[in-house]
C-alpha cells in the first residue's frame, strides 16, 4: 500500500509543479506552500486505503478453499437386464460428463463448513460410473458443517449421508455405483434430507460413530421416512474390521441392516476386501421379508496404476416367497493417473440376467477424471 500511496501522490505533486513553472515570473518561492497540499492527497489517499482495506476484510477468508473436478465417461452397454434404460439401442456409444466444485472454510481452525455444487447430464445406461448430477443446472449437491464437541466430531447438514463420519473397513475403490460400497448397501444409511451424526475416536485403533437423517419436513415423525445407523471399527498397519448397524422407518415398516466388512493388506501392496449385509425387513404388505448382499473385491498396484477386480451382489437381494434370488456383478478395472491432475480408468463389468430369459448385461467405458 505504500507503493500505490506513492504513486498517488507522484502525479499530485508534479500538477503543483506545473503551474508553479507557467508562472515563475509572478510568484516567489514564499507563496508556494507545498506541505499543506500533501497533507491534503495523504489524507486522501489515507481515506482510499482505509475503503480498500474494507473491501479486503469483507472478501474470502484465509481459510477458505475451493476444489473442482470434472468427468468424461464414453462407453457402450450390451444386454436388457434392468441396469440401462435403454431397450432397442443396445450397444451404442453414449458419453456423459460431470462437473463439481467443493468449497470449504474454517472459522476456528478446528471446523469447517462444506459445500457441493454439481452439474452435469449423467443417466442412461453410463449409469455405473458416477458422473454428478443428471441436470446441467448447477445444484447444491449438499452442505455440512463439522465440529469439535467434546472430545468427539459432530455434524450437521442437508442433502448429505448420516453415515458421513462412519469407518466402513473396505481397501476397494472401485469406480462403479454398486460395487464400490462394499456390500454396505443399507445399513451406511445415505441420500438423506437433514443428517446429524457425531464420531469418537479413541486412538488405539478403535473408532465409533451415529448417524440419523430425516425428511426436510416432518422431522422424526412416524409419518415420514427416518434412519438411525451405529457404527464400530477398528483399524491396525494391515487390516481393519467394522460393523454397522441401521434401523430404517418409512411411516409404515421398520427395517433393520446389519453390515459387516474388513480388509487385509499385504506387504506387496495387494488389498483383499470383503463385506457382507442382511436386513430385516418389516414388510406389512409384500411377502418378503429379508435381503441380502456380499462382496468381495482385489486391488493392487501394478505398473503406473492401480489394477482392481470384485464380485458381488447387484445392490441387495430381496427375498420373495421364501426364495433368495442371487443376481450377480462382476468387474475390473485399471486406473492410472496421466498427471497429478488427470486419470484415467477403463470399467469392463457384468451384470447376470434375473433369469434364464433375461440376458446377461456386459459394459465397456472409460472415465477421465480432471482435478484442480
Amino acid at each position: 500500500m505504500k507503493l500505490f500511496k506513492s504513486l498517488l501522490v507522484a502525479p499530485a505533486t508534479l500538477g503543483l509543479l506545473a503551474p508553479m513553472s507557467a508562472t515563475a515570473n509572478e510568484v516567489t518561492i514564499s507563496d508556494f506552500t507545498p506541505a499543506e497540499q500533501l497533507a491534503i492527497t495523504n489524507s486522501r489517499v489515507d481515506g482510499l486505503e482505509a475503503r480498500l482495506n474494507n473491501v479486503e476484510a469483507g472478501s474470502f477468508s484465509e481459510t477458505t478453499t475451493a476444489s473442482f473436478s470434472v468427468d468424461f465417461a464414453i462407453g457402450a452397454v450390451d444386454g436388457a437386464g434392468i441396469t440401462t434404460t435403454v431397450t432397442d439401442g443396445e450397444e451404442e456409444l453414449q458419453a456423459t460428463y460431470g462437473f463439481q466444485i467443493d468449497l470449504n472454510t474454517s472459522f476456528t481452525g478446528e471446523d469447517s463448513l462444506d459445500i457441493s455444487l454439481d452439474a452435469g447430464n449423467a443417466g442412461g445406461s453410463l449409469g455405473q460410473f458416477d458422473t454428478n448430477s443428471a441436470s446441467e443446472a448447477l445444484t447444491v449437491d449438499g452442505i455440512s458443517y463439522t465440529f469439535p464437541l467434546g472430545g468427539a466430531t459432530a455434524f450437521i447438514g442437508d442433502n448429505t449421508d448420516g453415515s458421513m463420519l462412519f469407518t466402513t473397513a473396505c481397501a476397494y475403490g472401485g469406480p462403479s455405483n454398486t460395487l464400490d460400497d462394499c456390500a454396505n448397501v443399507n445399513a451406511g444409511i445415505t441420500g438423506g434430507g437433514i443428517s446429524i451424526g457425531a464420531a469418537y475416536d479413541f486412538d488405539n485403533g478403535f473408532t465409533t460413530a451415529v448417524g440419523a437423517q430425516f425428511t426436510e419436513t416432518g422431522i422424526a415423525t412416524d409419518e415420514t421416512d427416518d434412519a438411525f445407523a451405529v457404527n464400530l471399527a477398528y483399524t491396525a498397519d494391515s487390516y481393519g474390521v467394522s460393523i454397522t448397524y441401521a434401523n430404517s422407518e418409512d411411516g409404515i415398516d421398520n427395517d433393520t441392516y446389519t453390515a459387516l466388512n474388513g480388509y487385509y493388506s499385504f506387504d506387496s501392496g495387494l488389498n483383499i476386501s470383503a463385506g457382507y449385509e442382511i436386513g430385516d425387513l418389516d414388510n406389512e404388505v409384500a411377502a418378503s421379508d429379508e435381503t441380502e448382499a456380499y462382496f468381495i473385491g482385489l486391488n493392487g498396484e501394478v505398473g503406473p496404476g492401480e489394477l482392481g477386480a470384485a464380485v458381488g451382489t447387484f445392490s441387495s437381494m430381496t427375498e420373495a416367497a421364501g426364495v433368495m434370488p442371487e443376481r450377480l456383478m462382476y468387474e475390473v478395472y485399471y486406473s492410472y493417473a496421466l498427471n497429478d491432475g488427470m486419470t484415467i480408468t477403463p470399467l469392463i463389468y457384468t451384470v447376470e440376467g434375473e433369469d434364464a430369459a433375461d440376458e446377461d448385461e456386459t459394459g465397456i467405458m472409460v472415465k477421465t477424471s480432471f482435478s484442480f
